[in-house]
């Protein structure tokens, strides 16, 4: 018997997997790369200090497992070639897409692939399956396009070189190559651009740009960092996801839940013993979801020079949620002056943009 419910009787609007849909993903993970390394899977269950304060598994918690993912297949693939070894660094999280909630319980399967290569960094894409034990139901919960770079053990400033891959056909290296410039000039232009985040009026008034603004100040401990003694990325979004969720919570006053992650761009590594300082703030409110802005600030507490420099920046997408889980209005966003109506209008553009590429998406499907 079936495992996987159909389409026609799918609860609450979520996305369940059909077998043909789950053994054609099987098939182009098994597909695409033959060389050993190129694909990891590991199975992890939800505990109930993974929740969040609705009951479901915490955003944050998901960013982990799929940063640790991607951190474990691309620091093997680095070191299956001769010379010093090295372990991989996020430097850019291109987008990830909360699909639907997951459980306390539940058991998620997280399946991390190398889907290009450059001379000195991987594009790893990552799905999360989640299945309910009791029930058998499967369904897609996450999936992420990220981007790592090795760093040699020996030397942290110094980036290594990176084994190729071997790709199913050359149009799939041409997209690759494609994705990999576009994200390269992103990744330049977002370092051009060090926004400051402004201490809000005393008083602000509800549903301003001040009056939901949060900062979270956090010292950076042995467990939060690799071998290296950098914070890990994942350990850096899950305090950036904390953030923007006081922010979303202070606007609408709801429940609230992630949908996605987009351009999230780490300039910097934040070392052990540092002080971050994580703030967010909101950018653009549609009807129905909130963009949020997170930056996350540093500073060495230990020796050296105690410099505060930014170190990560990205954009957080929510939406409110009901008291029976399901999305509703937000409120508007009051805007108070022309930098706050810039930012605005660069939220409405990319999530118009968003927009068309998940109805572009959904075309290609059908």
């Amino acid at each position: 018997m079936s495992c996987f419910r159909p389409r026609s009787s799918m609860p609450d609007g979520e996305v369940y997997m059909t077998e043909a849909a789950l053994a054609k993903r099987q098939a182009r993970l098994q597909g695409n790369h033959a060389q050993q390394g190129s694909k990891y899977e590991f199975t992890r269950i939800m505990r109930p200090d993974d929740a969040n304060i609705m009951g479901t598994v915490h955003g944050g918690i998901i960013l982990k497992m799929i940063e640790e993912a991607g951190c474990i297949i691309s620091t093997r693939h680095c070191n299956t070639q001769n010379g010093d070894s090295c372990m991989a660094a996020l430097v850019r999280v291109e987008s990830t897409s909360f699909i639907v909630p997951m459980f306390v319980g539940e058991v998620a399967y997280i399946t991390a692939e190398i889907t290009y290569a450059s001379k000195h960094s991987l594009e790893v894409q990552v799905e999360i399956t989640a299945e309910n034990l009791l029930t058998g139901t499967t369904k897609q919960a996450n999936k992420a396009v990220l981007w790592y770079v090795p760093w040699k053990m020996k030397n942290v400033e110094k980036i290594t070189e990176v084994p190729p891959i071997k790709y199913a056909s050359a149009e799939d290296e041409e997209e690759g190559r494609k994705r990999y410039e576009a994200q390269k000039m992103e990744r330049q232009e977002s370092k051009a651009v060090i926004a400051e985040m402004a201490p809000p009026s005393p008083n602000p008034e509800p549903h301003t740009v001040g009056f939901s603004q949060s900062t979270l100040i956090h010292l950076v401990g042995p467990s939060d960092c690799s071998v290296h003694d950098y914070a890990y990325g994942g350990v850096t979004m899950k305090l950036m996801d904390e953030v923007a969720g006081i922010v979303a919570i202070r606007h609408c006053k709801t429940s609230i839940v992630t949908i996605s992650v987009d351009g999230m761009n780490f300039h910097r590594k934040i070392k052990k013993g540092s002080v971050v300082t994580v703030t967010g703030r909101l950018t653009f409110v549609s009807n129905r979801s909130m963009e949020i802005e997170v930056f996350v600030d540093a500073a060495s507490m230990i020796g050296g020079e105690k410099v505060q420099y930014r170190a990560v920046s990205g954009f957080f997408t929510y939406i409110s949620l009901d008291k029976d889980r399901k999305p509703q209005s937000v409120p508007p966003l009051k805007i108070e002056g022309e930098e706050e109506q810039r930012r605005f209008e660069e939220g409405e553009a990319r999530y118009l943009q968003k927009k068309a590429k998940r109805l572009a998406d959904k075309g290609n499907q059908q």
